[in-house]
């Protein structure tokens, strides 16, 4: 003869838990039934069939916005004399980033007075040889030279202050101090220049490095095992151990069709914005990647899951006084949702909030 358990509320429940020792995997002798007060403390939820999804845990690093990063290389060949930001320093365009003493930048001074004093001779010269062959004195091959000579001295002159536009313009002075100026607001993410340093123009790197940071990119590397899993447009989950507690999401944007030769890992992009400058340049991440897969099958709320005795049951709702422990095989878990493979059908309801209080008192001793 079945008995008849009726839990007024959550101290019955506690009482049954005590009570508890090896339980076995359902009970069918016994009837609990959900008082009006317990009633209010649990939820349930309905099986239902769905797309499976996948999760692919990856490590990755922050990176800059390729699109919104500043390079500033030297304009000219010289030795740094002074610096006056350091890496991580927020800068405004047109702010001083460093000071250099440059022998070119001497030079096209001195060319420039050169070509001006022989502008200013040879426009005196073309005044008087107009003059003589309007009054038939000289004579127009006499005129033209004039005006040759005048025209080249001219250009000589143009030519220089070209040269000293292109090694840095107003940013020059005349004895061969160049001032380096910032070229866009934003952060200095790199930089490879200290006081006394010799610049050479023909190198190929950069002194600085300027970046907005309003955006980053995530590198994340998928193992070759791994890469029919991802795809472009596949959502990402970033979390880092600065942050371990904030996630932030983003979705695949770039996948690279080789492999790096050094590591032998395939390179993905997510672009995350960034306003609160959280994120760092160099800074480790843990990434998840879900997609949804062709598979269907049984789901509920991961929290409606026992797992007792190496096993996984679930509470089957039917009605206040019709509930039953039934053991299910779990197939995984992906983003608190646990797919089934067998143990519950589509529709059947489950509970998922408080449910140990009952499984605890339909399989007490």
């Amino acid at each position: 003869m079945k008995t008849k358990l009726i839990l007024p509320g959550l101290f019955a429940s506690i009482f049954f838990v005590a009570c508890k020792d090896n339980k076995p995997q359902a009970t069918e002798s016994k009837q609990v039934c959900i008082s009006d007060s317990l009633a209010k403390m649990i939820t349930v939820d309905t099986a239902k069939t769905t797309s499976m999804k996948d999760e692919l845990n990856l490590s990755g690093e922050v990176s800059n916005d390729d699109n919104n990063v500043v390079k500033v290389f030297p304009f000219s060949s010289g030795q740094v004399i002074d610096v006056k930001v350091s890496l991580g320093d927020k800068v405004s365009k047109g702010q001083t980033l460093a000071m250099m003493r440059s022998a070119d930048i001497a030079g096209n001074y001195t060319d420039l007075s050169s070509t001006q004093s022989d502008v200013a001779v040879t426009k005196r010269q073309l005044e008087q040889a107009e003059y003589l062959y309007k009054n038939g004195i000289a004579s127009e091959r006499d005129y033209t030279e004039a005006k040759e000579n005048y025209n080249k001295a001219v250009a000589a002159n143009n030519k220089v202050k070209s040269q000293l536009t292109i090694n840095g313009g107003g940013n020059t002075a005349a004895n061969g101090m160049l001032i380096i100026k910032a070229p866009q607001n934003g952060y200095i993410v790199e930089k490879n220049i200290t006081s006394g340093s010799f610049i050479r123009q023909d190198n190929n790197g950069s002194m600085f490095t300027i970046s907005n940071m309003k955006d980053v990119w995530i590198w994340a590397n998928v193992f070759e095992s791994d890469i029919s899993k991802v795809k472009v447009g596949y959502t990402a989950k970033v979390t880092t151990l600065a942050y371990p507690d904030k996630v932030f999401m983003g979705k695949v944007n770039e996948v690279s069709s080789v492999l790096d030769p050094d590591n032998k890992v395939m390179k993905i992009k997510i672009a995350l914005p960034n306003p609160d400058m959280l994120l760092k340049p160099q800074m480790f991440t843990n990434v998840t990647i879900t997609n949804n897969e062709n598979k269907q099958s049984v789901a509920i709320p991961a929290k409606a899951i026992v797992f007792d005795n190496s096993k996984n049951f679930v509470v089957v709702y039917n009605s206040k006084c019709d509930l039953k422990v039934r053991e299910v095989s779990v197939i995984k878990t992906v983003d608190d949702v646990t797919y089934i493979a067998s143990g519950l059908n589509p529709g059947d309801k489950v509970i998922s909030k408080n449910q140990l209080l009952l499984y605890d008192a339909l399989t007490a001793d």
